[in-house]
């Protein structure tokens, strides 16, 4: 059964960190780009991060909005990709989604990622003193 199974959200303070997991059962994640999405309650959803599939996953893709408190990475052993957060602000609160599909992060100028195939279920996040 192909299925993505993202975790690790929470409630943390400002200032403070996660890790998000995105693991894959089914197929096997190298393969695909993987980026990390997230909706905050009455927003739309957004792209956070991407990273493209293979050798081609040197140089992953951030929204401007976490750059540089934000890192993708991939396990391929464990067939798992993660977000750390760090630094997190209130803004950062939101239901956090993994997804892949395609070999490249498709940016066109910003964190768009499209053609995903395959999603997760969510994991929320909420950064509040």
């Amino acid at each position: 059964q192909l299925q993505l199974v993202d975790s690790g959200g929470g409630s943390v303070q400002p200032g403070g960190s996660l890790r998000l997991s995105c693991a894959a059962s089914g197929l096997t994640l190298d393969y695909y780009a993987v980026a990390w999405f997230r909706q905050a309650p009455g927003k739309e959803r957004e792209g956070v991060s991407c990273i493209s599939s293979g050798s081609r996953s040197d140089l992953p893709d951030y929204a401007d909005s976490v750059k540089g408190r934000f890192a993708i990475s991939r396990d391929n052993v464990k067939n798992t990709v993660y977000l750390q957060m760090n630094s997190l602000k209130p803004e950062d609160t939101a239901v956090y989604y993994c997804a892949a599909g395609g070999i490249l992060c498709v940016t066109n100028g910003g964190p768009i990622y499209n053609g995903m195939e395959y999603w997760g279920k969510g994991t929320p996040v909420t950064v509040s003193s």
